[in-house]
């Protein structure tokens, strides 16, 4: 993937050279185009939308055939996220241990207040995931130092890709249950 973002960047600057724009100015319409995918709604639902009006009753309930409930799923992207944050911030970053610590122990959320706020939780960590994309500190090609070889660009990708995973899940529960729009 390295190699395929390389060769983006060197198109950008071939076209940032016949337009008049700046390579920087360039860098910074990538970063918020990355920055919007967290939360975009271009060929699917957001987090957001998945969750909204979900009723209380049917949180922790696990269709038939389906392996995880609402509550799992809202969790977990909780969990993932805040993960991923973790490991594009922090040095002394402890990777979980999966699949034990990236899932709730029960289907059914401990309470309300525990899913209200799991949900604002998960709200928030994708706009800490958001900020990191625009940061002008961070090349989002380089890698994360005290990784094996990740970037911090795949990373976010990496919190895109399985949200938007999750959410289709949380969606699907939600028609199983009748309990969707």
């Amino acid at each position: 993937m390295t190699r395929e973002l390389h060769a983006l960047f060197h198109l950008i600057r071939i076209r940032s050279t016949y337009r008049e724009e700046t390579m920087a100015d360039t860098i910074e319409e990538i970063r918020a185009i990355v920055a919007r995918t967290l939360d975009w709604e271009e060929a699917h639902a957001t987090f957001d939308k998945s969750v909204a009006n979900f009723p209380a009753h049917l949180r922790g309930q696990r269709p038939p055939n389906f392996p995880h409930s609402g509550w799992e799923l809202v969790e977990h992207i909780r969990i993932a996220q805040e993960d991923l944050a973790d490991f594009m911030e922090r040095a002394d970053y402890h990777q979980y241990k999966w699949p034990d610590e990236y899932w709730p122990t029960s289907p059914e959320p401990p309470s309300d207040t525990a899913w209200e706020a799991s949900v604002a939780q998960v709200k928030r960590d994708r706009e800490h995931i958001k900020e990191i994309a625009i940061r002008p500190s961070i090349d989002l090609i380089a890698r994360i130092p005290w990784g094996t070889g990740q970037t911090y660009l795949r990373t976010i990708l990496v919190a895109v890709d399985h949200t938007a995973y999750h959410v289709g899940q949380i969606i699907a529960v939600r028609k199983l249950l009748g309990a969707w729009p």
